[in-house]
């Protein structure tokens, strides 16, 4: 796949008409592809014979390398480096009459680097690759920079956003009790405290939400890995849902053999709870949600299916994007964080797995999750 390029500006100041001849000759052709950049670069260059010209130059046309004689006409080398304020070049400084104390002033003046004439194009293209290596990797580092703020502040942003609601109608419920608006009674306000605490409850998921995500991707996650029996987990975590299943008269369905896998169990837990609570949440009264599990080899399949609001085509590339929560007729008065899918993406990453989404809108949902090289044995855990 061929590399995007990125043209770095060279302007070269010297007195000599062949030096300028030469640098461009050495240069305009010259294309630097390195294997940890993902980006080739090459080189425009202009060339000046003077210093007033290559002063103008310099702030009108915003060079990226500059290759600058020491010793010229009107000005020497340090003198024009002087006159410009803004400095967001890279110079390199050229003289033949090298000396410590040119290099010593070149370099307290802002310079590279410094080459004695004369030198051979292969010493003038190292220099200057040594320069747009260094722009390159500072230029990355600062769009890298400004872009962890950009989304930092989005995610405060979102948080903040994810917050404000349920703060907002606990603090409106509050006001409703406290002054007394449907009288005295206080059977009168148990939809209130009920539905507060349910805000809460929700706030209080969002926060355990966003501790999980942070742990995973900072890799601060302390992982035990340890051999246990995978139908035991995932009936122990399906147990913990029956009562919210049973709300809604939704049935949980388990086909799996009993084996041993070999993994963190927290991540599992996680894992099998977010599909489940999805597939609940996301489910139609008196439907059903599937568990089937497979083994081949050493790799597991766990296909989580139901038969709820299901997913439209152009919302599945969004699913495991962080506070997603896709919005439809269907959705409008479900809660969530928008972080489940984020979080198990995560998790099945680190176990070199796949996520593979198949669903139809208004009939229901597949999710197979694929984990790689975690199960041990079959036949040796306990039947349910």
């Amino acid at each position: 796949m061929n590399k995007p390029e990125i043209k770095l500006k060279v302007i070269i100041v010297d007195d000599e008409h062949g030096m300028c001849a030469g640098g461009e000759r050495c240069l305009r052709n010259y294309v630097i592809e390195e294997k940890e950049f993902s980006d080739k670069i090459s080189f425009e260059v202009k060339s000046y014979n003077n210093g007033k010209s290559a002063v103008e130059a310099i702030k009108t046309e915003q060079p990226d390398i500059l290759i600058l004689d020491y010793k010229l006409p009107d000005m020497n080398g340090l003198e024009i480096l002087e006159s410009v304020e803004d400095k967001k070049f890279l110079t390199i400084i050229i003289t033949a009459f090298a000396s410590l104390d040119v290099a010593i002033a070149a370099t307290k003046k802002g310079a590279f680097d410094f080459l004695s004439k004369p030198f051979t194009p292969e010493e003038l293209r190292e220099s200057v690759k040594k320069a747009a290596k260094s722009l390159y990797t500072a230029r990355k580092m600062k769009s890298l920079e400004e872009e962890k703020k950009q989304v930092r502040f989005e995610f405060i942003s979102i948080l903040a956003h994810e917050l404000k609601s349920p703060l907002a109608a606990i603090e409106g419920y509050l006001r409703l009790i406290d002054e007394r608006v449907r009288g005295e009674s206080l059977e009168s306000y148990d939809q209130m405290v009920k539905r507060s605490i349910e805000r809460i409850n929700s706030m209080r998921k969002l926060i355990a939400d966003i501790i999980d995500l942070t742990k995973l991707e900072s890799g601060r996650k302390k992982r035990n890995i340890e051999t246990f029996d995978i139908k035991d987990l995932i009936t122990r975590t399906a147990e913990g849902f029956s009562n919210y299943a049973a709300k809604r008269n939704i049935k949980i369905n388990l086909s799996c053999e009993s084996f041993y896998v070999k993994a963190d169990q927290t991540d599992m837990e996680m894992l099998v709870s977010n599909f489940l609570s999805n597939a609940i949440k996301y489910n139609r009264d008196g439907g059903s949600v599937n568990i089937d599990v497979k083994i081949s080899d050493k790799n597991i399949s766990l296909i989580f299916s139901d038969t709820g609001i299901g997913i439209k085509e152009e919302d599945l590339k969004k699913l495991f994007n962080d506070f997603v929560r896709i919005k439809n007729e269907y959705t409008r008065e479900i809660e969530g964080s928008g972080l489940g899918l984020s979080i198990v993406k995560k998790i099945v990453d680190y176990y070199g797995g796949n996520i593979d989404v198949k669903s139809e809108y208004g009939k229901g949902s597949v999710f197979s999750v694929n984990l790689a090289n975690i199960a041990e044995e079959v036949g040796v855990g306990k039947e349910i």
